[in-house]
């Protein structure tokens, strides 16, 4: 049985995805059956005294899961037993590359690409970038790589997709000698909007202009013209753009300054104060999980004020962005919160009013792909969306350009 392996390893998790690969997949456009889902599981709690394992089938039902892991491990550890499980659950398995979901690829990675020895320590380089995940991405690469080096790697990034933004969308007004020191609009969620972008098109053919919004724990909006991203929120660093669930998103530069220079904060301090004690939990002071601020917004008025803040800086960056687009064919709402969150919904399209955006009221509150009335020149859609998937279809493509 013929496998690709998609990988996710985060601080504190490995997340995976198994799909059978049909042989009869060829070299051109994307086909969807060419992929079967075979199962999909995590490994949460690393660092942690216990490790929670949990596997899925493509129905979405829980798998035995028999494996007991050390404490204590990074994802680079737990790399070797989830393999073995994964063998001992599908015996005729033969993996024919794995996917590493990677955040910097970079000025080098504008697509996907084969991981060898030199990309790796080109990708480690980009650490001091982005040394949340990046250091630990490519370390489960090298792991798999000394442990069996037969199994061709490959990466997808997430700062890939905005590599073909105008360089107007790149820069930053800065001095050449700061630019080329790396302080470049990367802009993150890449493999996320690259799926969405392929979705439109089932949902809503002619939409040219679109502006799509990756809402979860960390949130970021991105405008697409023909597919192609054109600006996006994320900037340098994934702390920029929207607030988000702990992370500030956009503060003053000098504001930053400030407060380092007259010492109010070490640079640690301020590092942990913006990036987990902030956004949505900073604001509400109860939690940076929306789900919690809307049970609680009639009790608190710091966690209706968290959600109202958030639906004003998101509406900021869509009038931003139908301003680069000129004009909008397709709002889209994914991620944790914009595909579950209907009060989000309503309250931001409610702001966008003034820009022909309506609602269906019903359509949202049963979260339905389309939540606009279907004769609105502006269609609302909710995808959730699927970076397992796309970065399947991505090494399936790979693969099969080199054989």
């Amino acid at each position: 049985m013929s496998a690709l392996m998609c990988l996710n390893a985060g601080s504190t998790s490995l997340k995976f995805a198994l799909y059978q690969l049909e042989s009869k997949a060829e070299p051109g456009p994307r086909r969807g059956p060419d992929l079967t889902l075979l199962c999909k599981g995590q490994v949460e709690g690393l660092h942690q005294d216990r490790p929670r394992f949990e596997a899925f089938d493509a129905q979405g039902k829980a798998l035995e899961a028999n494996l007991l892991l050390p404490p204590h491990l990074d994802a680079s550890h737990v790399l070797g037993p989830v393999l073995a499980w994964l063998k001992a659950q599908f015996p005729a398995l033969q993996l024919q590359g794995v996917v590493h979901r990677l955040v910097q690829g970079g000025e080098r990675f504008s697509q996907p690409a084969f991981l060898n020895d030199e990309a790796l320590n080109y990708l480690e380089s980009l650490s001091a970038l982005e040394p949340s995940h990046q250091p630990i991405n490519v370390r489960v690469a090298r792991t798999l790589m000394k442990a069996d080096p037969s199994i061709p790697q490959i990466g997808c990034f997430d700062t890939a997709f905005h590599r073909h933004m105008p360089e107007v969308a790149q820069r930053y007004a800065v001095a050449p000698a700061v630019h080329q020191a790396g302080l470049v609009h990367w802009g993150f969620h890449g493999i996320s909007y690259e799926y969405l972008s392929h979705e439109v098109k089932h949902h809503w053919p002619q939409a040219r202009r679109v502006i799509a919004m990756h809402l979860g724990g960390g949130a970021s909006v991105c405008a697409m013209l023909d597919g192609r991203s054109q600006d996006t929120s994320m900037g340098f660093g994934a702390i920029t753009g929207l607030p988000m669930s702990t992370r500030c998103g956009d503060v003053p530069v000098d504001g930053i300054l400030y407060l380092l220079r007259h010492k109010h904060f070490s640079l640690p301090e301020l590092e942990d104060l913006l990036f987990k004690q902030s956004g949505l939990l900073g604001l509400s002071q109860i939690s940076g999980d929306m789900r919690t601020l809307e049970a609680q917004r009639d009790t608190h008025e710091s966690a209706q004020f968290a959600i109202d803040f958030f639906v004003y800086a998101l509406s900021k960056y869509v009038a931003a962005y139908a301003a680069v687009l000129g004009g909008v064919d397709a709002l889209v709402f994914s991620g944790g919160m914009g595909e579950k969150s209907a009060l989000v919904r309503a309250a931001l399209c409610k702001r966008l009013a003034w820009m022909g955006i309506t609602l269906d009221e019903a359509a949202n509150q049963s979260h339905a792909a389309c939540i606009s009335p279907l004769n609105n020149a502006i269609k609302v859609l909710v995808i959730p969306t699927n970076e397992e998937w796309m970065m399947a279809q991505d090494a399936r493509d790979l693969l099969c350009a080199v054989k």
